[in-house]
């Protein structure tokens, strides 16, 4: 049975793993860690002590896995992540220049934020909605 999601893991070409891990590392504060020594270049990106994010280094001529027609139909829309201090990340991402949306959901509880990684990828950030009054 599942118990939990373990990692999400994004695959792409060297130079564009490294846009990435700094997009997640500077933009979102995930933590570049200890990765095991495949045979493919990459980094494991934590959150909380866990390794939530790995990139993986595309080979050479490897063939993507989604359909290369951007208007191809897909499944996959975002990764969410957890949040503290909304206000401070709001911040923090605006003096980046990261764009993003907000919204408040009472029926979920929570204030999210939904923006795009470097790679066009959706990410969710989620934190406790608190009471504005």
């Amino acid at each position: 049975m599942i118990t939990g999601l373990n990692h999400i893991n994004l695959r792409a070409p060297a130079l564009l793993l490294a846009v990435l891990r700094d997009f997640y590392r500077d933009a979102l504060g995930l933590e570049v860690g200890p990765r095991p020594a495949f045979n493919t270049a990459g980094f494991w990106l934590y959150a909380g002590g866990q390794p939530v994010l790995h990139l993986s280094e595309q080979a050479a001529g490897e063939v993507q896995r989604r359909p290369l027609d951007p208007a191809a139909p897909t499944t996959y829309d975002h990764t969410a992540f957890s949040g503290t201090d909304p206000e401070a990340t709001a911040m923090h991402l605006r003096a980046l220049g990261v764009p993003f949306r907000e919204s408040r959901s009472a029926v979920t509880g929570q204030h999210q934020f939904f923006l795009q990684d470097p790679a066009g990828n959706g990410v969710e950030i989620n934190f406790p909605l608190r009471d504005r009054t």
